[in-house]
């Protein structure tokens, strides 16, 4: 419920936009385009494929279509307000971004948590792999990898509008959290410790996959079958982990301790790499290192290619 009196937020952050908005509009669709297109094309590779319906990629499925889930809560809206001389938001609307992107970024850690336990169970724990990672189990996990974010970000956003808020501009893009607290005329005491232990709890997932990897990468060095095994399938994993986590972290030391020296551009870059950068190089990553997936997506490609031109002829 919105105690304050504040009905719409004002975005600050596109005061730097103004003489390259066409341009700005122009790579923002064509960065959409390039994400819908490798997300789609992978969950698509994936569904079509009864060889693909093993847990590493239901999980890689799962991550994609966060993807485009995170993807579409920023784009749409930024190319409206790129081409548009007032940058307001609703607050319901501020607030409804904030659980999109937000809960995104949470789905997004759950997810690569499950992808490493998926990897420890594989390499470290072959004979037992089938039996723990069941169907049941799989379909289990990937719903509570959404179902325990999406309640965490519907927790803070309730925090986030009991505030009486005595401002209404956000130095973003796009509305943040963290921006809107600081908004707050009173004290937001709970709003810091629910975010701290947000924080932490989503800091435990890192060094759980930490501590996977050390198994990892113990058992993968004894053996040349071992080394082959986690270069395929755990490369590709470490590559998004440290993806997402660098760009998160950009958003998060921006969010609470940038620098009001800091060129505007430069913080608004910050502020959106984790928006942009995932979403495309996950999928691309998986996609051309992982061996299945890549033979599918040939085979699929080149299918519709004769299809076209058998058509076209």
């Amino acid at each position: 419920m919105n105690t304050s009196s504040i009905v719409v937020f004002s975005l600050t952050g596109f005061s730097a936009t103004v003489n390259y908005r066409v341009t700005l509009f122009s790579l923002t669709l064509l960065c959409y385009f390039l994400i819908l297109m490798v997300n789609i094309a992978l969950i698509l590779t994936i569904i079509s494929d009864q060889n693909l319906h093993e847990p590493m990629y239901i999980f890689l499925c799962s991550l994609c279509i966060n993807g485009l889930y995170g993807t579409a809560g920023f784009f749409p809206r930024f190319a409206f307000d790129l081409l548009s001389d007032t940058h307001l938001i609703s607050y319901v609307g501020c607030l409804l971004q904030v659980f999109v992107i937000y809960s995104n970024a949470k789905v997004d850690y759950s997810t690569l948590v499950l992808m490493a336990y998926d990897r420890y169970l594989a390499i470290c724990r072959p004979l037992e792999y089938h039996s723990v990672m069941s169907v049941r189990r799989t379909v289990v996990l990937v719903t509570l990898s959404w179902l325990v974010p999406l309640c965490f970000e519907t927790l803070v956003i309730s925090l986030t509008s009991t505030l009486k808020l005595c401002g209404s501009n956000i130095n973003k893009l796009y509305c943040e959290n963290w921006s809107i607290v600081k908004l707050a005329c009173g004290s937001t005491k709970v709003n810091d410790i629910v975010g701290l232990i947000f924080i932490t709890f989503y800091c435990c997932h890192v060094v759980c996959i930490a501590c996977s990897y050390v198994q990892l990468v113990n058992v993968a060095l004894k053996s040349r079958a071992g080394r082959k095994k986690f270069t395929q399938t755990c490369a590709p994993h470490l590559f998004c982990l440290l993806n997402v986590t660098t760009a998160l972290l950009f958003d998060l030391m921006f969010s609470r301790y940038g620098s009001a020296s800091l060129p505007q551009h430069l913080k608004n870059f910050m502020a959106i790499e984790f928006l942009i950068i995932p979403p495309i190089l996950n999928p691309v990553c998986y996609g051309w290192v992982l061996t299945k997936i890549r033979r599918r997506m040939i085979f699929l490609c080149r299918k519709s290619m004769s299809l076209f031109k058998k058509r076209l002829f």
